[in-house]
């Protein structure tokens, strides 16, 4: 039943979470969500649905615009951003798989834009004929940035967002 007012809410359980130590990341997949992982190891990529628990409050949620820091003076929705103050604290972020272990529950990534300890939602698989569009715009404050993710790295340290 749909509820317009938005009032209706939904629970929602971690998988497993984020685990960093030492520069290296690892999400910890919770044991009775192992079996879920059999064949994920066939997979180069995989989408991280995540949780900004530690952004969850009022203040976070009742944002509907931001700054953004990435653009200099422009205001954006936050449905145009990846702000992480958000009606619903959910994020996303793609990562390369470095290597898979179902018995342990681990799966090692380079790299996630996730504090450690921060809950994992849910995770899928990167599947080119349904994540990738050929033809695409962007809003004007992203021209320039770099098309592919592998040159991201790069020019992120370059602009002082994040280190290489």
């Amino acid at each position: 039943m749909s509820n317009e007012s938005g009032g209706q809410t939904y629970t929602l359980r971690p998988v497993g979470y984020v685990r960093e130590a030492d520069g290296m990341y690892t999400l910890q997949i919770l044991e009775p969500f192992r079996p879920a992982m059999q064949e994920l190891k066939q997979f180069s990529h995989v989408y991280v649905f995540w949780w900004f628990d530690q952004n969850d409050n009022e203040e976070a949620r009742a944002n509907l615009q931001d700054d953004l820091p990435y653009a200099p003076g422009t205001v954006a929705g936050v449905f145009a951003s990846r702000s992480e103050r958000r009606p619903n604290l959910l994020a996303m972020t793609i990562c390369m798989i470095l290597d898979v272990d179902e018995a342990a529950g681990t799966v090692v990534v380079p790299w996630i834009d996730a504090f450690d300890g921060t809950p994992i939602l849910d995770m899928k698989p990167y599947i080119p004929v349904s994540d990738r569009i050929r033809d695409v715009s962007v809003a004007e404050w992203f021209k320039g940035w770099p098309e592919w993710m592998e040159d991201g790295a790069a020019f992120f340290a370059e602009m002082g967002i994040f280190d290489e």
